[in-house]
């Protein structure tokens, strides 16, 4: 199985390093989501040694039932950040530099302390920041988007692109996070809103699923790391321009893409 794990790394740090996408794995592999899960490790050890890359975090993906039918599923998933997938609100991104790239939504959290292996809700709102954030999800498949399984989505560290953060403030309460509510605007034009509680009715909830799933991989959340926490809405196919987000009580956050 170790040959498989490192086969299958080694394609898809070949589809990063040419910008070429590739089949979906699951046409030549039948894995499991353990070993999809192994897979996604190998491929960002590769990419750290490779690049020089650190490990800042963690994004949630498939928060939503509809997106986990697509992946017929029954719970999110989780893919790892490294530092070149964060960015700053208000930078320019050139479209080229990506694969074919989503925007989503998404409120990021920012730890302030460790977390417990079985960290609560409470205890994460206690241990966080929160900031207005998107998250650019972006895959090294052909025609990904929305013909994923949990495997390819997993091994392809899930489908990991972009986070970009504005300026953390603290939480609301634990009722107020269920209902921020967001706003999506394209260049000037309104092309989606949300609100929090689509998110596994809350954000933090979403979070107190990672500490499980983690702790089950015998991970931990730590001190400083980012976690991108789940979309509001279905992602939309990114488009040049501008794209400002903005959520109730937390802030507001933007990117400009240019071809």
């Amino acid at each position: 199985m170790h040959q498989t794990i490192e086969e299958i790394a080694t394609k898809l740090m070949k589809a990063y390093e040419s910008k070429t996408p590739i089949a979906f794995i699951r046409n030549d592999y039948s894995l499991d989501e353990h070993t999809a899960y192994a897979v996604q490790d190998e491929l960002i050890k590769k990419l750290c040694a490779q690049n020089k890359e650190d490990f800042i975090g963690y994004k949630i993906s498939m928060t939503s039932t509809e997106t986990q039918a697509i992946a017929s599923t029954h719970e999110p998933a989780y893919g790892t950040l490294l530092n070149s997938n964060l960015v700053k609100s208000n930078e320019s991104i050139t479209l080229s530099s990506l694969f074919s790239p989503l925007v989503e939504p998404e409120l990021m959290f920012i730890l302030t302390d460790d977390l417990s292996p079985d960290a609560t809700e409470e205890e994460i709102l206690h241990k966080s920041k929160i900031a207005a954030g998107m998250e650019i999800p972006d895959s090294r498949y052909v025609d990904w988007f929305p013909n994923f399984s949990l495997a390819d989505l997993l091994c392809d560290n899930t489908a990991t692109g972009l986070v970009i953060v504005s300026e953390a403030v603290t939480p609301p309460s634990f009722e107020e996070l269920a209902n921020i509510r967001m706003e999506l605007v394209h260049n000037g034009e309104k092309v989606s809103e949300g609100v929090s509680s689509a998110v596994l009715d809350n954000p933090v909830s979403s979070v107190a699923w990672l500490v499980k799933k983690l702790s089950s991989h015998n991970k931990t959340l730590k001190k400083g790391m980012v976690i991108s926490s789940g979309t509001f809405i279905s992602p939309l196919p990114v488009k040049p321009g501008k794209y400002e987000v903005t959520y109730s009580n937390i802030g507001k956050v933007e990117a400009t893409f240019v071809e």
